[in-house]
């Protein structure tokens, strides 16, 4: 038992953390920057560091107040441009925890598990979906780069919610229709894995989107929920 929850430990996170690592590195090498490009960068930093600098997002007398109570420095929903960063991080996270439990399983074969499977992927399909149709925020002004990459982003997040529940549904005929044979449990994990590609591939394209493109601090290129 003991050596079944190791394995199952170590499934996890190698599931969780290797595709991580692919996204966030996307693909460089280490180094590959010549001087100038690094000396670009430099530069460009510290030109955008000086110009931000101004961008003060309360006034003096704010932050004074808040140094005086800092339990008034936690923001509150509404003081966001929109919600999508509220509710993304649900769906990136159940989605591979869903797909790492779900590959597991099939060694496995346990009820337990089919449990953590089906609440994993009801939840962060449910959350994908609210955070793609309800809380996708409206962009304007971005450069034709910036609007490239956020096609990618959509791309990637429409396949996350259609395998997401794609994965869900098979998982569900698995568990409670077909009391899980080993085939449907493949099946399920293989869609769940799909989704959990497409989740990291959209956050990859989200990141890209927010450090990159400068799409998202402080509302920049957004069209706020805010109205008048």
């Amino acid at each position: 038992m003991k050596r079944h929850l190791t394995l199952l430990l170590l499934l996890l996170h190698v599931s969780i953390v290797i595709p991580t690592l692919v996204a966030a590195h996307g693909g460089e090498k280490h180094g590959a920057k010549t001087a100038k490009n690094q000396r670009s960068t430099v530069s460009a930093t510290s030109t955008n560091t000086s110009r931000d600098s101004s961008a003060q997002t309360v006034s003096p007398e704010e932050h004074a107040g808040h140094l005086q109570e800092p339990a008034t420095l936690h923001a509150t929903p509404e003081d966001f441009p929109n919600k999508h960063p509220l509710i993304v991080h649900f769906p990136i996270v159940l989605l591979l925890v869903a797909a790492a439990v779900s590959l597991a399983n099939v060694l496995f074969l346990r009820k337990e598990l089919d449990w953590i499977v089906t609440v994993s992927a009801f939840v962060g399909a449910a959350t994908a979906f609210y955070a793609t149709k309800f809380a996708h925020p409206h962009t304007a002004g971005l450069t034709d780069h910036a609007q490239a990459v956020l096609a990618q982003h959509d791309l990637y997040a429409d396949w996350t919610v259609y395998l997401g529940i794609a994965g869900l549904l098979a998982q569900a005929v698995s568990q409670f229709l077909l009391k899980g044979k080993r085939w449907t449990v493949l099946a399920a994990a293989l869609i769940l894995a799909g989704a959990a590609y497409a989740v990291a591939m959209a956050g990859h394209y989200g990141a890209q989107l927010v450090h990159i493109e400068g799409v998202g601090p402080q509302g920049r290129y957004l069209e706020t929920e805010h109205h008048d």
